[in-house]
């Protein structure tokens, strides 16, 4: 029986050739099984004209930072197959060996390679779809100086290092920090689609059992803090995820360590769960579980799946030779599916009615109606806040509580416009107060009855000319941006110059710090206010403000500054 496999010629490593093997003596390590064996003569062949003689006797292959990897497609790149070790540690070097199938990786420490070998001995890791195979190598150290191609290697090495431990909590060596915390904070930036407490459960309990999630929103972003029953699971969860993008090109993962080391979840609703306690109540107000998802849940760990391998969410754990990082789910308009990338996250879809899917659960209602909170009753108009929340979404009905003027219901076209009204807008200052936007529990905004008093208080707009993103494919859904103090103009006709569109801005109370036109299009232009507030309020003031010629101004906010 004739086999190759590797051995080392002083401190350097070599695939050995014409090796004769016994009948393998095998022995057990750490969930890893490891055969020894005898070499009788050994060709060096590293650049392809070299070699050398060597004789010895091969030991049995124990725990070592040095990996050897079998079965590893040709075509696999530098950084694919050091994004396998990334998870748990830093990797410092590697040899790949693409004639032969077969690759080492050197782990920062032996507790790293450790830990490598007992993960994937259990979920064996896909690279492009293929599965490799991952034990201890005899090697203690890679020497690989004088070898070819080790510059494309030693940048690859930098790179993926960089990215992913540059800013992790994890020691020198890429191992885990003691008493490193089991708790994530997770910001969702460009949340251009719904993000539930759902979603981050389906994604995060992919690295292990999640034991509590908490979900909110501070400084105008979605947030949560999501506790692991182990840090290890944090640590290989934060290293994978942050910075990936839950859908396509939008709801940007930002993963970091909390300085909490545990969670004291009060209520099991929409926006925190604890899933080891599902007697929680649902708490005043809060739509309570769904009896299907409370089963879906019911234990801890019972629908969370082992982390698949770090090639089981794509080529290279957000490294890829060349575009974007990976996304975990693909991102649609809603009422298309969403279909989820192999090995990350099971079938999710969203139709238009606002219901959202996951695999394996019943259907979870998802609403379109906003709670507005502590609005000034003095200010406040159904009209007011049509403008302003149709920045974000068409608004079908607006209704100010009789008995609470302070408060109000917004019924928005569908979830998604919700959600995305509600992450941009919670927190803004309008009327010179601090609103609070939420979900609200109702499904629909009632409309009053005949001759029941309602003083003006309930508007219906789901036919108004005014609704931003009516038409399929609009490029308003591409220039859709948090408040700021410089807005977008647009529909300007020819005849009007920048001095009368700051006189209207000034004359109507507004500091103009700034204006341009934009130089390719003088039908639209930028002006910088004084304050986010100020620009929030000309914004309701003056949207389809009559500038004569049947041109009515559009203002939205801007990204840029002038």
């Amino acid at each position: 029986m004739r086999e190759n496999i590797f051995c080392v010629v002083g401190a350097r490593v070599i695939p050995e050739a014409l090796v004769t093997t016994p009948k393998p003596i095998s022995f057990t390590l750490p969930s890893v099984h490891c055969p020894s064996y005898t070499v009788s003569s050994v060709q060096w062949m590293a650049n392809g004209n070299d070699s050398r003689q060597f004789k010895g006797d091969r030991s049995p292959c124990g725990p070592s930072r040095v990996l050897h990897v079998r079965k590893v497609p040709i075509e696999v790149s530098e950084a694919e197959l050091i994004s396998l070790g990334v998870p748990f540690g830093r990797v410092t070097n590697l040899l790949m060996l693409k004639g032969k199938n077969q690759a080492f990786i050197e782990m920062a420490s032996e507790e790293a390679a450790i830990t490598m070998v007992n993960y994937y001995t259990t979920a064996t890791p896909h690279v492009r779809n293929q599965p490799v195979y991952i034990q201890y190598s005899n090697h203690r150290e890679l020497k690989t100086d004088n070898l070819p191609n080790q510059g494309r290697v030693q940048a690859a090495l930098q790179a993926v290092n960089a990215v992913t431990l540059g800013g992790s909590a994890s020691g020198g060596d890429g191992t885990l920090m003691p008493g490193q915390s089991p708790v994530l904070r997770i910001i969702v930036e460009n949340l251009f689609y719904p993000v539930s407490l759902e979603v981050l459960h389906q994604i995060f309990s992919k690295f292990g059992t999640v034991l509590k999630i908490i979900t909110f929103t501070k400084n105008n972003q979605f947030q949560a803090l999501l506790q692991y029953a182990d840090p290890m699971n944090a640590h290989h969860a934060k290293v994978t995820l942050d910075g990936q993008n839950i859908y396509n090109a939008c709801c940007t993962l930002r993963v970091e360590f909390s300085k909490l080391t545990s969670l004291n979840v009060k209520y099991n609703n929409d926006k925190s769960r604890d899933f080891t306690r599902l007697d929680l109540p649902s708490g005043d107000g809060q739509p309570t579980m769904d009896p299907a998802l409370t089963a879906a849940f019911g234990a801890p760990g019972i629908i969370s799946s082992p982390y698949a391998g770090a090639a089981g969410f794509g080529p290279a754990i957000g490294f890829p030779q060349a575009g974007p990082p990976f996304d975990l789910l693909s991102c649609v308009p809603p009422g298309l599916s969403m279909h989820t990338m192999t090995g990350a996250l099971g079938p999710l879809a969203m139709p238009g009615s606002g219901r959202m899917t996951l695999h394996g659960m019943a259907p979870i209602a998802v609403h379109a109606v906003l709670l507005v909170s502590n609005l000034n009753p003095d200010s406040i108009s159904p009209h007011v806040l049509f403008i302003l929340f149709g920045v974000y979404g068409d608004v079908h009905r607006v209704k100010i509580l009789f008995n609470k003027k302070e408060n109000a219901l917004i019924q928005m076209a569908d979830a998604t416009q919700a959600q995305l009204a509600m992450s941009h807008l919670n927190g803004q200052r309008l009327h010179s107060k601090v609103i609070r936007v939420t979900i609200s529990k109702h499904q629909t905004v009632q409309l009053p009855r005949e001759g029941q008093e309602d003083q003006g208080l309930t508007k219906d707009f789901s036919g108004s000319p005014l609704h931003r993103f009516k038409k399929p494919g609009s490029k308003n859904f591409q220039n859709i941006f948090p408040p700021s103090a410089t807005l977008h103009l647009s529909n300007i006709p020819p005849s009007i110059t920048d001095d009368i569109l700051k006189e209207l801005f000034a004359g109507t109370g507004y500091t103009v710090k700034a204006f341009k036109f934009f130089q390719k299009d003088r039908k639209m232009a930028l002006i910088q206010l004084g304050s986010v507030e100020e620009a929030i309020q000309a914004l309701i003031d003056l949207h389809n403000h009559d500038l004569g010629e049947n041109h009515h101004l559009r203002v939205s906010f801007s990204k840029s500054t002038i």
